[in-house]
């Protein structure tokens, strides 16, 4: 993969209309030769007493006993009638309101000032790097990001691995022609292992430490290996031949568990963070909901949901990290539309059309928002905002359609691979408010009876 360089969109200054500039000129110079009163505040009944008959009492002062003159002035009081000002140009001014009420206590102060400001959201990707050979297929998924930090992606027949932490690209693995191009990578949540599927319908599983292959699954596709999930030490693989395959990793004899519902290819793979409900997509448009207390080897068939309302291939798969039952699913360019379920009783809950085909979804961590990306004609990201749904942000940059999509560990960042033969960062979620732990050290008790199987 050709070494990457930081994006640096050119900033153009707009200037504004001169039309504009003269409206405003024109206005301020009116405002300098003219003063309007406000005439509300005058009262015209006692101008024309002070005028005519006040007048005549200052110039003539009538003589008048003590008690009489003592008189006038209370009554004069009572009356209102000791002003000395005739107009009026402005009404009186308002009382004056404190800026902090009394009212507010310490506590609420303190509240207030903990108020979130409001995120601003990059509209360009942050670093852009070259992906030639990526292969433009819908059905694919050949962009992960694993626990280490460290981004695999799989251009032809060859994975490279991506280190965030300092930017440092290395070769994984090259596959043989007859068995390219590679169609799927999966990060084990170890962040050391990595599943890669082939077009020849195997399965390699690699040690990223040692650079070492640990073994190849064989024998449960017949076509290529489209999708892959990780569940702890279980390796799911969606193939093209529409089975679901459970690897358990640890063993010789691999396979454990066989899903068959899917007629076509199996685009979309996704367990839930409990590890208790598996969603898988297809070609066939069906979306299954699968769970593990339900199906067993003697009864491979018996999914949890069967699901028809998307009308195109449904690849676009996101397990909502604040609600454990709610799944976020995107159908192709013949559906357009992101539809949410809950799982548990299989209810669609909502459906939205974005207008064009649904590649990838990903849902923030650190807020309820959704991101998605798109096809044509704009082969865009948009971030939701969940439940209303809300358009927060459209962020472009790809020429072509933002295939495959996959989020930092810590929520923040996520690459953008597409058609155009670039992989695109963006800081579309934001920093979470509390710094995130240092991710763990890869563990290899999982893998530690994995046996070297080639």
């Amino acid at each position: 993969m050709a070494s990457g360089s930081l994006s640096s969109p050119a900033i153009k200054t707009q200037s504004r209309f001169p039309l504009q500039e003269h409206l405003q000129r024109k206005s301020s110079k009116e405002n300098l030769d003219r003063f309007i009163p406000n005439r509300s505040a005058m009262d015209f009944d006692y101008a024309h007493y002070m005028v005519t008959e006040g007048a005549k009492g200052k110039e003539n002062p009538e003589v008048c006993s003590p008690s009489r003159e003592a008189y006038r002035k209370l009554l004069a009081e009572s009356l209102n009638m000791n002003r000395t000002r005739i107009l009026a140009f402005k009404n009186k001014p308002p009382t004056p309101v404190d800026s902090i009420p009394h009212e507010l206590t310490s506590s609420s102060l303190q509240e207030d000032k903990t108020i979130k400001p409001r995120r601003i959201i990059p509209q360009t990707s942050e670093r852009t790097l070259d992906a030639p050979d990526l292969v433009d297929d819908y059905y694919l998924n050949l962009l992960d990001w694993g626990s280490a930090n460290v981004l695999a992606i799989a251009l032809g027949n060859t994975v490279y691995l991506w280190d965030a932490s300092n930017g440092s690209t290395s070769e994984l693995v090259t596959v043989e022609e007859e068995d390219g191009p590679i169609t799927s990578v999966s990060w084990a949540p170890d962040g050391r292992h990595i599943g890669i599927g082939l077009n020849n319908s195997e399965v390699q599983l690699w040690d990223t430490a040692s650079d070492k292959q640990l073994r190849t699954l064989k024998g449960g596709h017949r076509q290529r290996v489209g999708s892959l999930a990780w569940n702890n030490h279980i390796l799911t693989t969606g193939g093209m031949d529409g089975k679901i395959i459970n690897n358990d990793v640890r063993i010789r004899a691999h396979i454990v568990e066989t899903y068959r519902g899917h007629e076509q290819e199996v685009c979309g793979l996704k367990w839930s963070a409990s590890g208790q409900q598996l969603a898988s997509g297809g070609n066939d448009n069906l979306l299954y909901i699968w769970d593990r207390g339900t199906s067993t080897s003697s009864s491979p068939t018996q999914w949890l949901h069967r699901l028809e309302d998307h009308t195109s291939a449904v690849k676009a798969l996101a397990w909502c990290p604040f609600q454990g039952n709610l799944l976020a699913t995107g159908g192709g360019s013949g559906d357009r539309t992101i539809k949410f379920w809950n799982t548990h009783t299989g209810a669609c809950l909502n459906s939205v059309d974005t207008g064009s085909q649904v590649c990838s979804l990903l849902w923030n961590k650190n807020e309820r928002e959704l991101l998605s990306s798109h096809g044509f004609a704009q082969n865009q990201l948009t971030l939701w905002k969940y439940p209303s749904m809300v358009k927060m942000a459209e962020l472009n940059g790809h020429t072509s359609r933002v295939l495959y999509m996959a989020q930092s560990p810590d929520g923040c960042t996520v690459a953008t691979a597409a058609a155009d033969e670039t992989l695109r960062f963006w800081n579309a979620f934001g920093t979470p408010e509390v710094v995130a732990k240092a991710a763990p050290k890869a563990r290899a008790e999982p893998f530690s009876h994995v046996s070297r199987i080639r």
